[in-house]
């Protein structure tokens, strides 16, 4: 049996994104699959489902240089130690310390998912300013080995790092997003968007660069101007690991305010989106393939992001949603007022919406591509060998 290591910064990350991949290697019945993240309240979900997972101390805010060197000490004694046939890591620092440590070790396949530029390569504060250029010259070295593979998910980032020579251009693999279930995330007919107050959802990490502030601000231009009557709602929590989380103070401000509805973080986004009219995700950039997007349109709902790598993907423009300038409420707002003044265009974005996740982001089909990119590498056996030992496995 071979064995595969998924390694990322949160044990959130690895349930919400990847257990599709993980629930799909192991029904192969040939591969063993072992998740690898610092400890959270998602870990229990993980072995629930019975996978091993073996923790990863490591702090997304540290560059303490002592300290991310135990990091890569930690991930190259477990890398010894399970002898994987390949490791797929997620997120930046994983990337950067997991294959540093599976050159350190010997692992002949190394695959690196880049889920964006991040904020070291789209902040403008000093330490990003700082970071970006030791960043990039380790990805230049790292990157570009024989034995690693790197999947974007936007041919945006593919370009910029292929311009930059960060990457080997056939030694990379564009993968539009980690995928949607559209069998969870589809329209629900019982549930109309046509209440007397319809819902606004922004869902999203409460960071500055998610374009919280914008979505608020939009908010307020709408209900002031009386024009329309909606609900504004804000389902995420801050995320402490970034510098532009928002504060506990400005949370405060807008509870008094009202102009949004804070519900904090929501695990159910069905549910949520289900009762949603517009969903909306004003963000700065630096993400691959954001998942609410996909979720949202899997449901039939009309989009509005702005027009940065990766949002791209999932908004055709004027067919299932609308793409607006970054940074822009004003813009913002009137993409909003338009789609809930006009019903019949709501359900006409929607229906596209479902069409364009059906025909691109099945996340079995993510599943399916990825585990093609293993087999190419050596690191799993093809498909139908899997298939027809499992058969045999069955008739004995």
């Amino acid at each position: 049996m071979q064995k595969i290591l998924l390694v990322a910064n949160t044990g959130w990350y690895l349930y919400n994104f990847r257990l599709p991949l993980a629930r799909f290697l192991r029904a192969r019945g040939d591969v063993e699959v072992v998740l690898v993240s610092p400890r959270d309240a998602y870990v229990p979900r993980l072995t629930a489902e019975g996978f091993r997972w073996i923790e990863l101390t490591l702090d997304r805010k540290s560059v303490n240089p002592l300290r991310e060197l135990l990091v890569v000490a930690r991930l190259a004694a477990i890398y010894k130690a399970e002898r994987p046939d390949a490791v797929h890591h997620f997120t930046a620092k994983c990337v950067l310390y997991g294959t540093l440590a599976a050159k350190l070790t010997c692992v002949r396949a190394v695959v690196n998912a880049l889920t964006g530029l991040g904020h070291v390569f789209m902040g403008s504060g000093w330490k990003a300013r700082t970071l970006r250029p030791i960043v990039k010259m380790l990805y230049r070295r790292l990157l570009t080995a024989r034995r690693v593979r790197v999947v974007f998910q936007n041919p945006d980032d593919l370009r910029t790092f292929t311009d930059q020579k960060l990457v080997v251009p056939d030694r990379t693999i564009l993968i539009r997003g980690s995928g949607v279930n559209l069998k969870r995330f589809r329209p629900r007919p019982g549930n109309r968007d046509d209440a007397p107050c319809p819902v606004v959802l922004f869902a999203a990490r409460l960071n500055g660069d998610k374009g919280i502030h914008e979505f608020v601000e939009a908010a307020r231009t709408l209900k002031s101007s009386g024009g329309v009557g909606a609900v504004f709602q804000v389902a995420g929590a801050p995320d402490t690991g970034n510098p532009s989380s928002v504060s506990a103070a400005q949370m405060d401000d807008w509870r008094r305010e009202g102009a949004v509805d804070l519900l904090g973080h929501v695990d159910t986004m069905d549910d949520l989106i289900a009762q949603a009219a517009v969903v909306v995700l004003p963000t700065h950039g630096g993400e691959g393939v954001p998942r609410v997007l996909l979720e949202a349109a899997a449901m039939g709902k009309p989009i509005v992001a702005t027009d940065v790598p990766g949002c791209r993907e999932a908004v055709l423009p004027s067919e299932n949603g609308f793409l607006v300038p970054p940074k822009d409420a004003r813009a913002l707002a009137a993409c909003v007022e338009r789609l809930l003044c006009d019903a019949d265009l709501r359900a006409r974005m929607g229906a596209a919406g479902r069409r364009l996740m059906e025909q691109h982001f099945d996340d079995q089909d993510v599943a399916r591509r990825t585990a093609a990119i293993y087999e190419t590498m050596g690191a799993l056996a093809p498909a139908e060998f899997a298939s027809a030992k499992n058969a045999r496995a069955k008739a004995a």
